[in-house]
Protein backbone atom coordinates (compact mmCIF):
# COMPACT_ATOMS: atom_id res chain seq x y z
CA UNK A 1 0.00 0.00 0.00
CA UNK A 2 1.57 3.87 -1.41
CA UNK A 3 1.91 5.95 1.73
CA UNK A 4 1.03 9.59 0.54
CA UNK A 5 3.47 12.18 1.30
CA UNK A 6 2.25 15.94 1.98
CA UNK A 7 3.20 18.26 -0.63
CA UNK A 8 6.99 20.32 -0.15
CA UNK A 9 4.91 23.01 -1.09
CA UNK A 10 0.77 24.25 -0.01
CA UNK A 11 -0.84 26.08 -2.28
CA UNK A 12 -4.04 27.82 -0.72
CA UNK A 13 -6.62 30.43 -1.98
CA UNK A 14 -8.42 32.57 0.52
CA UNK A 15 -10.86 35.45 -0.63
CA UNK A 16 -8.43 36.68 -3.56
CA UNK A 17 -4.88 35.74 -1.66
CA UNK A 18 -2.65 33.40 -2.59
CA UNK A 19 -0.71 31.21 0.34
CA UNK A 20 1.99 29.63 -0.65
CA UNK A 21 3.66 27.60 1.93
CA UNK A 22 7.05 25.94 2.41
CA UNK A 23 5.84 22.67 4.02
CA UNK A 24 9.48 20.84 5.06
CA UNK A 25 9.09 21.40 8.77
CA UNK A 26 11.44 18.49 9.70
CA UNK A 27 13.95 20.21 8.08
CA UNK A 28 12.84 23.89 8.56
CA UNK A 29 11.90 24.11 5.09
CA UNK A 30 15.16 23.60 3.65
CA UNK A 31 14.73 23.55 -0.07
CA UNK A 32 16.20 21.87 -3.42
CA UNK A 33 15.14 21.73 -7.14
CA UNK A 34 11.94 20.19 -6.31
CA UNK A 35 10.40 22.78 -4.26
CA UNK A 36 11.98 25.80 -6.53
CA UNK A 37 10.02 23.96 -9.57
CA UNK A 38 7.21 23.93 -7.52
CA UNK A 39 7.16 27.55 -6.56
CA UNK A 40 7.87 28.86 -9.77
CA UNK A 41 5.03 26.79 -11.14
CA UNK A 42 2.59 28.47 -8.09
CA UNK A 43 4.33 31.63 -9.05
CA UNK A 44 3.68 31.74 -12.53
CA UNK A 45 -0.36 30.06 -11.75
CA UNK A 46 -0.53 33.32 -9.76
CA UNK A 47 0.31 35.61 -12.40
CA UNK A 48 -1.95 34.13 -14.69
CA UNK A 49 -4.83 33.98 -12.08
CA UNK A 50 -7.32 37.21 -12.49
CA UNK A 51 -8.91 36.07 -9.19
CA UNK A 52 -5.23 36.20 -6.89
CA UNK A 53 -4.72 39.89 -6.06
CA UNK A 54 -2.20 39.40 -3.53
CA UNK A 55 0.50 36.07 -2.88
CA UNK A 56 1.48 35.60 0.97
CA UNK A 57 5.18 33.19 1.00
CA UNK A 58 5.24 31.36 4.12
CA UNK A 59 7.37 28.52 5.76
CA UNK A 60 5.24 25.63 8.00
CA UNK A 61 6.59 24.93 11.22
CA UNK A 62 8.87 26.88 13.83
CA UNK A 63 11.31 28.16 10.93
CA UNK A 64 10.48 29.98 7.64
CA UNK A 65 13.17 28.16 6.18
CA UNK A 66 17.12 27.07 6.43
CA UNK A 67 18.07 27.48 2.95
CA UNK A 68 19.54 24.94 0.60
CA UNK A 69 18.44 21.68 1.42
CA UNK A 70 22.35 19.37 2.63
CA UNK A 71 21.20 16.71 1.05
CA UNK A 72 20.06 18.69 -2.64
CA UNK A 73 23.68 20.67 -2.04
CA UNK A 74 25.82 17.07 -1.70
CA UNK A 75 24.31 15.94 -4.66
CA UNK A 76 25.22 19.24 -6.90
CA UNK A 77 28.25 19.40 -5.16
CA UNK A 78 28.70 15.60 -7.51
CA UNK A 79 28.14 17.03 -10.17
CA UNK A 80 30.43 19.11 -12.75
CA UNK A 81 30.37 22.84 -13.80
CA UNK A 82 27.67 22.57 -16.38
CA UNK A 83 24.70 20.74 -14.38
CA UNK A 84 25.31 23.16 -11.74
CA UNK A 85 25.15 25.95 -13.97
CA UNK A 86 21.81 24.66 -15.01
CA UNK A 87 20.68 23.81 -11.77
CA UNK A 88 21.16 27.12 -10.64
CA UNK A 89 19.36 28.73 -13.31
CA UNK A 90 16.27 27.52 -12.12
CA UNK A 91 17.04 29.06 -8.32
CA UNK A 92 17.55 32.18 -10.34
CA UNK A 93 14.75 32.36 -12.01
CA UNK A 94 12.47 31.62 -9.62
CA UNK A 95 14.28 34.82 -7.18
CA UNK A 96 13.47 36.67 -10.85
CA UNK A 97 9.65 35.52 -10.77
CA UNK A 98 8.97 35.83 -7.50
CA UNK A 99 10.73 39.84 -7.59
CA UNK A 100 8.74 40.44 -11.00
CA UNK A 101 5.78 38.98 -10.00
CA UNK A 102 2.76 41.37 -11.04
CA UNK A 103 0.89 40.69 -7.74
CA UNK A 104 1.68 42.37 -4.37
CA UNK A 105 3.64 40.08 -2.19
CA UNK A 106 4.24 39.84 1.41
CA UNK A 107 7.01 37.76 3.06
CA UNK A 108 5.26 36.63 6.21
CA UNK A 109 8.82 35.04 8.19
CA UNK A 110 8.98 32.81 11.89
CA UNK A 111 11.99 31.85 13.60
CA UNK A 112 15.34 31.19 11.18
CA UNK A 113 15.59 32.15 7.33
CA UNK A 114 19.16 31.48 6.13
CA UNK A 115 21.14 31.27 3.13
CA UNK A 116 18.49 31.09 0.37
CA UNK A 117 15.61 32.14 2.04
CA UNK A 118 16.95 35.62 2.35
CA UNK A 119 16.69 35.90 -1.24
CA UNK A 120 12.76 35.11 -1.07
CA UNK A 121 12.26 37.90 1.57
CA UNK A 122 14.48 40.19 0.13
CA UNK A 123 12.49 39.45 -3.35
CA UNK A 124 9.42 39.92 -1.60
CA UNK A 125 7.47 43.60 -2.03
CA UNK A 126 6.34 43.06 1.83
CA UNK A 127 8.31 41.17 4.34
CA UNK A 128 7.28 41.24 8.07
CA UNK A 129 8.68 38.85 10.80
CA UNK A 130 7.86 37.73 14.26
CA UNK A 131 10.48 38.99 16.86
CA UNK A 132 11.90 35.92 17.74
CA UNK A 133 13.09 35.68 14.06
CA UNK A 134 16.87 35.16 12.64
CA UNK A 135 18.13 35.96 9.22
CA UNK A 136 22.11 34.61 8.20
CA UNK A 137 23.87 35.01 4.51
CA UNK A 138 25.81 32.00 5.82
CA UNK A 139 27.20 30.46 2.29
CA UNK A 140 31.11 31.57 3.34
CA UNK A 141 31.00 29.24 6.36
CA UNK A 142 30.86 26.65 3.76
CA UNK A 143 33.18 27.98 1.30
CA UNK A 144 30.28 29.93 -1.10
CA UNK A 145 28.67 32.93 -1.84
CA UNK A 146 25.64 34.14 -2.03
CA UNK A 147 25.84 34.71 -5.43
CA UNK A 148 22.18 34.24 -7.11
CA UNK A 149 20.24 36.00 -4.72
CA UNK A 150 22.63 38.88 -4.39
CA UNK A 151 21.08 41.79 -6.75
CA UNK A 152 17.83 41.43 -4.60
CA UNK A 153 19.33 41.63 -1.07
CA UNK A 154 21.70 44.03 -2.20
CA UNK A 155 18.45 46.12 -3.55
CA UNK A 156 16.48 45.50 -0.48
CA UNK A 157 19.78 46.75 1.97
CA UNK A 158 22.04 48.61 0.21
CA UNK A 159 25.67 47.85 -0.92
CA UNK A 160 27.04 49.03 2.52
CA UNK A 161 25.47 46.52 4.52
CA UNK A 162 25.59 43.85 2.06
CA UNK A 163 29.46 43.54 1.89
CA UNK A 164 29.30 43.19 5.96
CA UNK A 165 26.67 40.77 5.72
CA UNK A 166 27.99 38.58 3.34
CA UNK A 167 31.20 38.45 4.13
CA UNK A 168 30.58 38.24 7.86
CA UNK A 169 27.86 35.24 7.66
CA UNK A 170 26.83 36.95 10.90
CA UNK A 171 23.07 36.20 12.31
CA UNK A 172 20.44 39.09 12.47
CA UNK A 173 17.95 39.69 14.46
CA UNK A 174 14.68 40.87 13.70
CA UNK A 175 15.51 44.58 15.05
CA UNK A 176 18.66 44.67 13.03
CA UNK A 177 16.67 43.35 10.05
CA UNK A 178 14.07 45.80 10.09
CA UNK A 179 16.92 48.37 10.82
CA UNK A 180 19.22 47.43 8.10
CA UNK A 181 15.90 47.35 5.34
CA UNK A 182 15.83 43.34 4.77
CA UNK A 183 12.41 43.49 6.73
CA UNK A 184 9.74 46.29 7.13
CA UNK A 185 8.33 45.23 10.65
CA UNK A 186 9.43 43.43 13.27
CA UNK A 187 6.41 42.30 15.61
CA UNK A 188 5.32 40.36 18.66
CA UNK A 189 5.05 36.55 17.72
CA UNK A 190 1.27 36.54 18.68
CA UNK A 191 0.33 39.63 16.58
CA UNK A 192 2.01 38.59 13.21
CA UNK A 193 -1.25 36.54 12.06
CA UNK A 194 -3.59 39.25 12.71
CA UNK A 195 -1.40 42.36 10.78
CA UNK A 196 -0.68 39.48 7.94
CA UNK A 197 -4.14 39.67 7.17
CA UNK A 198 -4.51 43.45 7.66
CA UNK A 199 -2.12 43.39 4.93
CA UNK A 200 -3.42 41.75 2.41
CA UNK A 201 -6.80 43.31 3.31
CA UNK A 202 -5.30 46.82 2.50
CA UNK A 203 -3.57 45.67 -0.54
CA UNK A 204 -7.12 43.63 -1.43
CA UNK A 205 -8.96 47.11 -1.36
CA UNK A 206 -6.28 49.03 -3.69
CA UNK A 207 -6.75 48.22 -8.03
CA UNK A 208 -5.10 45.36 -8.97
CA UNK A 209 -3.59 46.83 -12.70
CA UNK A 210 -2.13 49.99 -10.60
CA UNK A 211 -0.22 48.13 -7.86
CA UNK A 212 1.34 45.98 -11.07
CA UNK A 213 2.09 49.17 -11.96
CA UNK A 214 3.38 50.74 -9.08
CA UNK A 215 5.93 47.54 -8.82
CA UNK A 216 7.33 47.91 -12.63
CA UNK A 217 7.46 51.71 -11.98
CA UNK A 218 10.05 51.39 -8.41
CA UNK A 219 12.21 49.13 -10.73
CA UNK A 220 12.50 51.46 -13.63
CA UNK A 221 13.16 54.44 -12.14
CA UNK A 222 15.55 53.05 -9.21
CA UNK A 223 17.61 51.97 -11.96
CA UNK A 224 17.60 55.26 -13.63
CA UNK A 225 19.07 58.62 -13.38
CA UNK A 226 16.35 61.41 -12.93
CA UNK A 227 17.39 62.90 -16.68
CA UNK A 228 14.91 63.86 -19.04
CA UNK A 229 14.25 59.84 -20.26
CA UNK A 230 13.19 59.03 -17.05
CA UNK A 231 11.01 62.45 -16.95
CA UNK A 232 9.16 60.82 -20.05
CA UNK A 233 8.44 57.59 -18.89
CA UNK A 234 6.79 58.88 -15.42
CA UNK A 235 4.77 61.64 -17.68
CA UNK A 236 3.61 58.67 -20.14
CA UNK A 237 2.94 56.66 -17.73
CA UNK A 238 0.36 58.78 -15.71
CA UNK A 239 -0.96 60.16 -19.16
CA UNK A 240 -1.97 55.76 -19.83
CA UNK A 241 -2.97 55.02 -16.51
CA UNK A 242 -5.08 57.90 -16.33
CA UNK A 243 -7.45 57.06 -19.51
CA UNK A 244 -7.11 53.18 -18.33
CA UNK A 245 -10.46 51.61 -17.50
CA UNK A 246 -9.08 50.98 -14.06
CA UNK A 247 -7.72 54.82 -13.79
CA UNK A 248 -11.00 56.01 -15.37
CA UNK A 249 -13.02 53.56 -12.62
CA UNK A 250 -11.09 55.12 -9.77
CA UNK A 251 -11.41 58.22 -10.22
CA UNK A 252 -15.44 58.09 -11.30
CA UNK A 253 -15.80 56.16 -7.92
CA UNK A 254 -13.97 58.71 -5.84
CA UNK A 255 -15.76 61.44 -7.45
CA UNK A 256 -18.92 59.79 -7.28
CA UNK A 257 -18.39 58.33 -3.25
CA UNK A 258 -18.63 55.26 -3.96
CA UNK A 259 -16.52 52.15 -3.81
CA UNK A 260 -14.57 51.26 -7.28
CA UNK A 261 -15.39 47.94 -8.65
CA UNK A 262 -12.57 46.09 -7.71
CA UNK A 263 -13.78 46.18 -4.22
CA UNK A 264 -15.82 43.60 -4.42
CA UNK A 265 -18.43 42.10 -1.57
CA UNK A 266 -16.41 39.12 -2.34
CA UNK A 267 -13.50 40.08 -0.46
CA UNK A 268 -14.77 40.71 2.82
CA UNK A 269 -16.29 36.62 3.34
CA UNK A 270 -14.34 34.48 5.96
CA UNK A 271 -12.43 31.63 5.11
CA UNK A 272 -13.07 28.27 5.79
CA UNK A 273 -10.52 28.52 8.69
CA UNK A 274 -12.33 31.85 10.28
CA UNK A 275 -9.43 34.19 8.80
CA UNK A 276 -11.30 37.03 7.69
CA UNK A 277 -9.23 39.51 5.15
CA UNK A 278 -12.26 42.67 6.29
CA UNK A 279 -10.00 45.28 7.33
CA UNK A 280 -10.74 49.60 6.80
CA UNK A 281 -9.55 51.40 4.13
CA UNK A 282 -8.59 54.83 4.02
CA UNK A 283 -10.29 57.27 1.35
CA UNK A 284 -7.29 59.44 0.75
Amino acid sequence: MSTNHPSPLLVEHKNGVAILTLNKPEISNAFDDEIISLLIMALDDCSSNDAVKVVQLRGAGKHFSAGADLNWMRRMASLDYSANREDAGQLARLMNTLYQLNKPTIAVVQGASYGGAVGLVACCDIAIASENSSFCLSEVKIGLAPAVISPYVVKAIGERQARRYFISGEVIDSQKAEAIGLIHEALPASEIEDYATKLSRQLLNNAPNAMGICKSLVQKVSNEKLEQNIQHYTRDLIAKVRVSDEGQEGLSAFLEKRKPSWQTEGLKGNSSKGNSLEGSSNNE
